[in-house]
């Protein structure tokens, strides 16, 4: 009988769905999926509603409305003294996973290497491979994310057609450092490739660490795709709007791919996302502070509990050693019997990797009200024996 897609069918359900959907059966707390909640801007959302109902509602331009590719195109400019052309390198697409899926679609042909660092976001891969793109990781690990750069040389060939970066980089909350992205660059430039950014949580970046986009080292304006996501940087996640900014002569290839993608986005999510990334610099350096709080808080807790707790420089997540205690099990184990014991929903780092990955840590999400955070160190303290540590 005639098989479906072989790449697709023989894919697992998502790890996040996965443990959502335990959170929810067990009513735990579900530390484990990066959405955050109460965060969300009044007035960004507000612009939506009076965009909804006074605005256009009928197809806009699949390229995006004038105002929120006008808007990126001023963001690179005031972040990062990038001088883009909103007409001819900005693409506004459904989320940075659309984008991501046009960006590789659009510039991989079959038999193209690409170059991966693991862990990896989890649609990384399916997506490469179905676009005919043969994968080649390397890895790094906890607890201190080191890139191996005499790994990461042998991985680049006269068959690399591109680099997948994502930094700060999820799940591993590493931010690469001037050094890390002026080796890739150089890599990038030799073998003729280019790189493809995601850059999604480029205002997360914690304890006064920079995040320098790839395609501001020199040379690699003409060679890179930076992609930003409206759902990380106002909190968001359930309106799917990202944003590409690409060189010149990728911009077409990656247009024609979203085109019978998805097309378009909302027109009033992305008036309301130009009004926002127009916001004064308090509201970046805003959420900065209070992500880095609730960095500190959950990380603090958790340290008090027995965790090993890995550094965290970016992103919404925390990786932490069981190992201290005494868990009997792997991540997997691990994260099942907190979900289920302790009513609090982690994610299991082992995931994140192709292969065999690091069997003993464990992700939680810190994107959450102070209350409810509190309220998973209390019950994790009181499942490890350790109520007097909550």
């Amino acid at each position: 009988m005639t098989s479906a897609n072989t790449i697709f069918s023989n894919l697992g359900t998502t790890i996040f769905e996965v443990m959502s959907q335990l959170a929810n059966e067990h009513g735990a707390i579900n530390l484990g999926q990066g959405f955050p909640e109460e965060m969300d801007p009044l007035d960004v959302r507000q612009k939506a509603a009076d965009a909804l109902l006074n605005g256009w509602n009928q197809y806009p331009s699949m390229l995006g409305v004038p105002e929120l590719r006008r808007a990126v195109a001023e963001h690179n400019r005031r972040f990062y003294g990038l001088d883009i052309d909103w007409q001819q390198q900005v693409l506004v697409t459904s989320g940075a996973t659309e984008a991501l899926a046009a960006c590789l679609f659009g510039l991989i042909e079959p038999g193209d290497e690409v170059i991966l660092i693991e862990p990896l976001y989890d649609s990384y891969l399916p997506i490469v491979r179905r676009a005919g793109g043969i994968p080649v990781l390397v890895r790094i690990e906890p607890p201190d994310w080191v890139l191996n750069r005499e790994a990461l040389a042998q991985a680049f060939s006269d068959k690399t057609k591109l680099i997948l970066l994502n930094s700060p980089m999820n799940p591993a909350a590493k931010v690469f450092d001037i050094d890390e992205l002026s080796f890739i660059a150089e890599l990038v430039q030799t073998h003729d490739a280019f790189a493809v950014c995601d850059e999604v949580y480029e205002h997360l970046v914690f304890d006064g660490w920079p995040h320098t986009p790839l395609m501001t080292l020199p040379g690699m304006v003409d060679r890179c795709v930076r992609i930003g996501s409206a759902g990380k940087t106002f909190s968001l996640t359930g309106w799917k709007v990202g944003y590409i900014t690409a060189a010149p002569r990728l911009f077409p290839a990656i247009v024609k791919c979203h085109q019978f993608l998805v097309f378009t986005t909302p027109p009033n999510l992305q008036v309301a996302i130009a009004y926002g990334l127009g916001k004064e610099d308090a509201y970046f350096t805003g959420l900065t502070r209070d992500l880095q709080a609730k960095r500190d808080r959950i990380g603090d807790g958790l340290r008090r509990i027995g965790f090993g707790v890995i550094e965290c420089h970016g992103t919404y997540f925390i990786t932490t050693d069981f190992r201290p205690l005494g868990f009997n099990g792997d991540d997997v184990d691990f994260c099942r019997a907190i979900t289920t014991e302790a009513r609090v929903a982690g994610v299991p780092v082992s995931a994140f990797y192709e292969g065999e990955g690091p069997r003993h840590f464990a992700r939680f999400s810190f994107c959450k009200p102070d209350s409810m955070l509190d309220e998973a160190l209390e019950r994790l303290a009181a499942h490890f024996g350790r109520a007097d540590a909550a």
